[in-house]
């Protein structure tokens, strides 16, 4: 969740269609339309350029009948029109449109008759350049703009900022006062078409379009960044057509989700999900970086050393930045100055931790060599903050927000709602998470074996004897020995918040859980009560404020179910991880891609998953969830006792043979083989990377 909105707002539905392109994106819907809901248009830098878009032929709305999408950031629309212009045939509508840092669209009327087509082409054109959390709660902070027209081709856009305007052109003379006209006649099998261009100058600085009017997709910025992605992917061969259509979505997702840092062009991060989410958070982030580490170590540094730049250096108990800590989010638009003009929130009490084990992670994959010593003093500060936010004196990192304007509960499921007790009773701060022990237990054995590998030995012992310290203190206080199982979390009078979630899958997956309370941990999480069947629920049936469509109290996210089946690889339950993830690829197969969050009903009640209208999709940390079961079902680690390692045990019979070659790791590429009998050959190629 942002803290500049309630993620609860309106959002597109299936019937939608979300282009993205870093830090741009459009929704509309299927005909190409744009503005028919509040939630619809052209973004860019959380600016809306375009409130309306819309196309119609003698004045008649448009039918749509076919979307084409090929990558992430384009798409074709095909339309006819409601009725016959004049009586006569029915033309065909194409759209091509290419979103980046403004957009293009090219228009065609197609006549496969032999008759004449004559129609009046109108497409309506609305700016209102509004902040885009305006946008989504409704409440919007200025009118919109006047749009003149300044050529017989040309509309601009005349608002409250001169420094910021819209320019709307088209290769085919016809501005009006609304946007464009165009009397078209197109003779039998004939063409007719227009290009317009949507571009921005931003605070006097004209950003440049992606693509240009006449350029083939092919050869564009956007285009050619998305070729080199892919080429640099490690490449799957499997016999299992879903898995491998599966990843290759992933790859396309995380490919587009990507930002460049404006300070540091050469640095990428990843945007959490369109629409709403298109900035940088710190979390999602994080995680998205950390399960794409076998295809992409280089998005997991550009993370850490971007997330470090901005790492807490003050106190500020509006924006909750405190020395060492890591934001929660970054924004560019107007919604980020709701902090006093500041262009950051810190209101989350996980990134921290996950930036130091991301950080020790990054070195496992990369080496020492691989530009993560220069992360360390960052992460030392990030230590220290986690240190010192243990307000009760038992060791535990918790959260209270100091900030009326923050977000209540500050882990991942930061709804207002997002922790409670079996009864339904929210629980008070300040919190103690049980995924952030866990968490903070992981950084804390990051940090020892980076000080071990580092011949620090009394420094490494050091951290070691805390994260001991740590789980033994976590066992002992969350541990509820009457339903066998862990608290969620403990409230701020230390008791056990004593709901049943799918937080307890993070705990294995960072190994602060011992041993012999495992198996009850992996029960609980394969149970009818949290397993729907498709994924772990973020509740249990049973729990008082148990709701299947909610954001956090029932719902299935893929990236929560991932870590679960990550965890339980973790501790050797393979027939548990195996079944939860062979539900969640069942459930991405019957989705156009892996969304945010899906329904938490059984599978036995609803044979189809059922999407929630308001997720995000596609969503950074859902999109690499697919990675994360690929790589726990493998068992590929970068550092085993003898080199990088795999194992076959886990993997499904219908992935077999299976190769993944190209892997990067420490500079160089691995190639990854299983046969049909299961024998493992991992092989370093000795290519540099």
């Amino acid at each position: 969740m942002s803290v500049f909105g309630d993620n609860r707002a309106e959002r597109p539905g299936a019937e939608q269609v979300t282009l993205v392109e870093g830090s741009s994106f459009c929704v509309g819907d299927r005909t190409g339309d744009l503005g028919r809901s509040r939630a619809q248009g052209l973004f860019v830098r959380d600016l809306r350029l375009l409130s309306r878009w819309e196309l119609t032929v003698d004045g008649a709305a448009l039918l749509p009948l076919s979307v084409q999408c090929d990558v992430p950031f384009a798409a074709t629309f095909l339309a006819q029109p409601a009725h016959a212009p004049d009586g006569g045939p029915l033309p065909l509508v194409v759209r091509r449109r290419y979103v980046g840092d403004g957009m293009r669209e090219d228009i065609v009327i197609r006549n496969d008759t032999h008759r004449t087509v004559t129609c009046r082409l109108e497409l309506a054109v609305g700016v209102d350049r509004a902040d885009l959390f305006a946008v989504k709660s409704g409440a919007m902070d200025h009118a919109a703009d006047t749009v003149r027209v300044t050529d017989p081709a040309e509309l601009r856009s005349v608002g409250d900022d001169p420094a910021t305007s819209v320019t709307v052109r088209s290769t085919t003379p016809g501005a009006t006062a609304d946007g464009f006209a165009w009397n078209v006649v197109v003779p039998p099998r004939g063409r007719w078409s227009t290009a317009l261009t949507v571009e921005l100058v931003l605070a006097g600085r004209p950003l440049g379009l992606q693509h240009a009017p006449g350029q083939a997709l092919e050869y564009s910025v956007p285009s050619r960044e998305l070729d080199a992605w892919r080429a640099a992917m490690p490449r799957l061969h499997t016999p299992d057509r879903r898995l491998a259509a599966l990843l290759r979505r992933s790859v396309e997702d995380i490919g587009a989700l990507r930002m460049r840092d404006p300070e540091h062009p050469d640095r990428v991060v990843v945007a959490a999900g369109a629409p709403w989410f298109m900035a940088l958070f710190g979390r999602d982030a994080l995680l998205t970086a950390w399960m794409a580490l076998p295809v992409d170590a280089r998005l997991a540094l550009g993370t850490l050393q971007t997330l470090a730049e901005r790492q807490g250096r003050a106190d500020d108990p509006v924006t909750e930045e405190q020395p060492g800590r890591i934001l929660h989010e970054a924004r560019l638009g107007r919604g980020a100055t709701v902090f006093g003009g500041a262009g950051a929130y810190y209101g989350s009490v996980d990134a921290t931790a996950l930036f130091v084990l991301l950080a020790g992670e990054v070195r496992r994959w990369r080496g020492p060599e691989g530009a993560t010593d220069e992360l360390l003093p960052a992460v030392d500060r990030a230590l220290g903050w986690l240190r010192s936010h243990t307000d009760r004196g038992d060791g535990f990192v918790t959260y209270a927000r100091s900030s009326p304007h923050g977000l209540v509960n500050q882990g991942w499921k930061d709804s207002w709602d997002g922790i409670s007790f079996a009864d339904g009773t929210l629980a008070e701060p300040p919190i103690a998470l049980a995924e952030v022990q866990g968490y903070t237990y992981a950084a804390y054995r990051a940090r020892a074996r980076w000080a071990e590998q580092d011949g620090e030995v009394a420094l490494a012992a050091a951290w070691d004897d805390r994260a001991t310290r740590l789980r033994d203190a976590f066992d002992a206080r969350f541990w509820l020995p009457e339903h066998r199982r862990y608290a969620v979390a403990l409230d701020g009078a230390g008791r056990a918040v004593d709901a049943l979630a799918s937080n307890i899958g993070h705990c294995l997956w960072c190994g602060i859980v011992p041993d012999e309370h495992a198996a009850p941990t992996a029960a609980a999480l394969v149970s009818p009560d949290l397993f729907s069947g498709w994924g772990v629920r973020t509740l249990a049936t049973s729990m008082g404020a148990y709701d299947p469509l909610s954001y956090h109290n029932g719902s299935v996210w893929p990236h929560d179910t991932a870590l679960a089946v990550a965890g339980l690889m973790r501790y050797g339950f393979v027939d548990e991880a195996r079944r939860i993830a062979s539900g969640l690829l069942d459930a991405a197969t019957r989705l156009t891609r892996l969304p945010e969050l899906f329904a938490g009903f059984a599978r036995s009640t609803f044979h189809e998953p059922v999407p929630v209208p308001a997720a995000c999709s596609p969503q950074a940390w859902a999109s690499a969830a697919p990675l994360l079961l690929l790589r726990s079902l493998l068992e590929l680690e970068p550092d085993g006792p003898d080199g990088p390692t795999a194992r076959a045990t886990a993997v499904p019979t219908e992935w077999l043979p299976l190769s993944l070659r190209g892997v990067p790791l420490r500079g160089h590429w691995l190639d990854v083989t299983v046969d049909a009998d299961r024998a493992v050959v991992v092989l370093p190629t000795g290519r540099p990377a």
